[in-house]
């Protein structure tokens, strides 16, 4: 028989999760709030919807007569999309809205590892009342993360020591409109990400990546939803050893062990600091950018996990192309704080050359398509060496033009690898 694939989502990770299942022995249908055109183009049909809104989706896999769904964006899981689904006799590769807890609710989160003994817990105090909040940064000996308690799109995280001082931290939070915060300690080190699938109590993990959030060159500027990222041939970093991949790995472990049932993509942010790994986040699906790194080089075919886990079967071992990736964005003029939208978008696979190119948040119209307030498309550039793979991306940018964009352009170059190498050598001397 062939499966009958809903995919739930509109975005770059969508377009990346779209493209792995396009060879496999399913159909292929998609919903979103917009229309991307990568997503369409291999999709035997779209639809244009809320994500959010369970009754929607659920029509609609009916409707395609669906049996088996994968839910890219966090707030569709969030409004219990999967929940409805599943319901609806559709598994899906996706946690229910409690087990999303572990992303959409950061307090819980936190709560979460150390009721587990979860190894990797920074110290943290979670707040209603802004003002005992406020006093807490006094108090505290060193510098804090202030983490919103809900999805934030990835943008609302600010870090004393590093974009605000303490008194600028205190008007953050007393300005912002938040219902909870989280407080925590400040993590020095180099952060990176490992995705795993989930299903049936057991874990396959994928290569670790490494996401830029900073908006400007030399990580400058605001946070955004991810400037880009790169992986290298092997499932560590250059900053880190085997058994550092190792120890984080064994974090995700305690993880979904404490988490009975749970389904899905796990993503665990980690950050390597002088003392091991620390647990930056989880969120309880595919990061975007990341998924544009981890698909690409995955040799395992993605629908045999969904079909496994559908089934109640040991999930595949993973294996993967013993190649480097490198993902660069491309942004509207004035992302995140000012977003120009409607700018004409002139890339396509063609002109994208060996690159892989991954359409974000764009409108496709009759007469082309143009930017959103979103980011727009990504080049993922794979190779030998995440050197080659960045030479790759940036030809297709420079191929392509990028009139109205703007591009971090020293995600995965030398220099900047290097750093981080640097980095981590001189913490730990």
């Amino acid at each position: 028989m062939t499966e009958r694939v809903l995919l739930v989502g509109g975005g770059g990770r969508e377009h990346a999760i779209a493209r792995a299942l396009a060879d496999s022995e399913a159909d292929l249908f998609a919903c979103a709030g917009n229309r991307n055109p990568g997503i369409a183009a291999v999709a035997e049909g779209f639809e244009t919807l809320d994500t959010t809104t369970p009754p929607a989706v659920v029509s609609y896999a009916e409707d395609v007569d669906a049996n088996l769904a994968v839910i890219g964006p966090e707030a569709a899981l969030e409004a219990g999309v999967a929940d409805a689904l599943d319901d609806a006799g559709v598994y899906t590769f996706g946690p229910q809205e409690n087990e999303a807890r572990i992303e959409t609710d950061k307090g819980f989160q936190r709560r979460f590892m150390e009721e587990n003994d979860v190894p990797g817990c920074p110290d943290f105090e979670e707040f209603r009342d802004m003002d005992a909040a406020c006093e807490y940064v006094d108090e505290y000996d060193g510098d804090l993360a202030i983490k919103p308690a809900g999805l934030t799109g990835g943008k609302g995280v600010r870090v004393m020591g590093d974009q605000i001082d303490a008194e600028e931290a205190k008007a953050y939070i007393r300005d912002s409109d938040y219902d909870r915060i989280v407080l925590e300690e400040r993590l020095v080190g180099e952060e990176f990400t490992i995705q795993g699938f989930v299903a049936n109590g057991q874990l396959r993990v994928t290569p670790a990546v490494q996401d830029h959030k900073r908006a400007y060159e030399g990580d400058e500027g605001p946070n955004t939803g991810g400037m880009g990222s790169y992986s290298d041939g092997s499932l560590e970093l250059p900053f880190m050893s085997e058994d550092e991949y190792r120890e984080a790995v064994d974090v995700m472990e305690a993880v979904v062990d404490a988490l009975d049932g749970y389904k899905g993509v796990l993503y665990g942010q980690f950050m390597l600091t002088a003392d091991g790994i620390k647990v930056v986040e989880f969120n309880a699906r595919f990061g975007d950018p990341e998924a544009m790194n981890t698909l690409p080089v995955l040799a395992t075919d993605f629908l045999d996990v969904l079909t496994a886990a559908r089934d109640g079967d040991d999930l595949p071992k993973l294996s993967f192309e013993r190649q480097a990736t490198v993902c660069k964005y491309a942004v509207p003029d004035g992302y995140p704080t000012d977003p120009e939208a409607g700018a004409k978008v002139t890339i396509d696979d063609e002109s994208a050359g060996d690159a892989i190119l991954f359409y974000a948040s764009v409108d496709e119209r009759d007469d082309g398509i143009y930017t959103t307030t979103s980011r727009s498309f990504a080049v993922v550039g794979v190779a030998d060496s995440i050197t080659e793979a960045e030479e790759m991306a940036e030809d297709a940018l420079e191929k392509a033009g990028t009139e109205g964009l703007r591009v971090r352009h020293d995600i995965g170059k030398p220099d900047l690898v290097q750093q981080r190498i640097d980095h981590m050598t001189e913490l730990r001397d």
